[in-house]
């Protein structure tokens, strides 16, 4: 199991931000990634910054750590400009990048372009256009595509990802749309845990959700003919039951770790501590967490 962590991009890059991407890679963590928004959250009247020039910046002052998205939507990309900015990316990085996508939600980024918020059924439908079109304008030269919601019309990437066929994909998804997406066109599968469990669930209900999460993928990498095995296992912490309790000692992590890793889990992403947020934590345990834990997840 790898151990990954999330920098909110809040921070002016020469007033902290460059130091929290080296120190990442610095403490060993596997990979950095960053949230893809306008703004989120109780962070929409503070500082944040845009994921893909952090993500360059980071990448110019890193040699070792992944990164990545953790998670783009289509709520204001489209899959033509979001291919040329991912292959400038990867070529910057050296072959470093993962892509985290997802099918977004009723947030913030939903409305900030005027649109109306879409519907759950039509944020199924874009984005189910929208993997497909992705991954061929990183695998092909030039792709002409006509769909019900996006377009490309000989768009040139040439040439191409550093990483081949192209960047992997990481495909959050819950329900059976996004899983099969997940199943055909992603190297890795993200999970929140379940949202109906966040408020009055219990660690234990939200661990049952998990299996039955990676149960319903498994099912899914069948019909498409793949090993689920091949996939990997992404849980992205904060929104389960447990919250931050995980960060809370080394022995409370090694716990949550080892549960999480009995039931198919590779990979665990903790939130870079940020004072009075939902995100605090000590920052001391979290180093430790870093340096004590990874070696026993192995």
């Amino acid at each position: 199991m790898r151990l990954s962590t999330v920098i909110l991009p809040i921070d002016r890059w020469h007033e902290g931000g460059r130091r929290k991407w080296r120190h990442a890679e610095e403490l060993g963590f596997h990979a950095a990634y960053t949230y893809d928004h306008l703004s989120w959250r109780a962070f929409r009247d503070g500082p944040w910054f845009g994921a893909v020039p952090t993500l360059t910046a980071a990448a110019a002052v890193t040699e070792r750590l992944r990164l990545g998205t953790l998670v783009t939507s289509p709520n204001f990309r489209h899959p033509v400009t979001l291919a040329k900015d991912l292959i400038t990316l990867d070529d910057v990085s050296g072959g470093r990048i993962t892509l985290g996508i997802g099918a977004g939600g009723n947030g913030f980024d939903a409305t900030a372009l005027g649109q109306e918020a879409w519907t759950p059924k039509e944020r199924a439908d874009r984005f189910g256009e929208f993997v497909p079109l992705l991954d061929r304008l990183l695998t092909e030269d030039a792709v002409s595509q006509k769909g019900d919601f996006y377009t490309a019309d000989e768009a040139r990437n040439v040439p191409g990802c550093v990483q081949r066929p192209r960047l992997p994909f990481a495909v959050a998804a819950t329900g059976p749309r996004g899983m099969r997406l997940a199943a055909r066109y992603g190297q890795g599968w993200v999970t929140t845990g379940d949202p109906k469990l966040y408020e009055d669930g219990t660690p234990e209900q939200s661990v049952a959700a998990l299996a039955g999460q990676i149960e319903k993928l498994g099912k899914a990498c069948v019909e498409a003919g793949r090993d689920v095995a091949d996939l990997d296992k992404i849980l992205l912490t904060g929104f389960t039951p447990d919250r931050n309790r995980p960060l809370e000692s080394v022995d409370a992590f090694v716990d949550f770790a080892g549960r999480h890793r009995e039931l198919g889990f590779t990979e665990i992403v903790i939130h870079w501590p940020i004072p009075d947020s939902d995100f605090a934590a000590d920052q001391t345990v979290f180093e430790r967490v870093v340096s004590e834990v990874s070696a026993q997840l192995g």
